[in-house]
């Protein structure tokens, strides 16, 4: 299993227009890939001077399915957000190979 995580810093004023975008539009756009079985959209905690973070995690069944969703959707979606937000946010993207659960 990988875990996807975006960890965005968003200008304060248009965070709330973010957070609306990410929910109404983005994330369930990024599920409709049918890359992903899950997903999860958290609100980081430590204060930022330059923005509101937030981390967006996403759970890929598989290393195939990832590299589908590299190749065929992430252009496309990161542009959308990219163009929307353009010079207000600032993101970064980690790849997760999970080795174990605990429950």
């Amino acid at each position: 299993m990988i875990l996807y995580s975006v960890t965005v810093s968003i200008e304060p004023t248009v965070a709330e227009d973010w957070l609306d975008w990410m929910r109404k539009v983005h994330i369930p756009d990024v599920m409709a890939t049918q890359c992903f079985s899950e997903s999860r959209i958290s609100k980081i905690l430590v204060e930022d001077e330059n923005g509101i973070s937030y981390s967006v995690m996403y759970v890929c069944p598989s290393q195939e399915l990832m590299d589908e969703y590299n190749s065929k959707h992430a252009p496309r979606l990161q542009k959308d957000h990219s163009q929307r937000y353009d010079g207000r946010f600032a993101a970064f993207r980690t790849l997760l190979n999970v080795i174990e659960e605990f429950k």
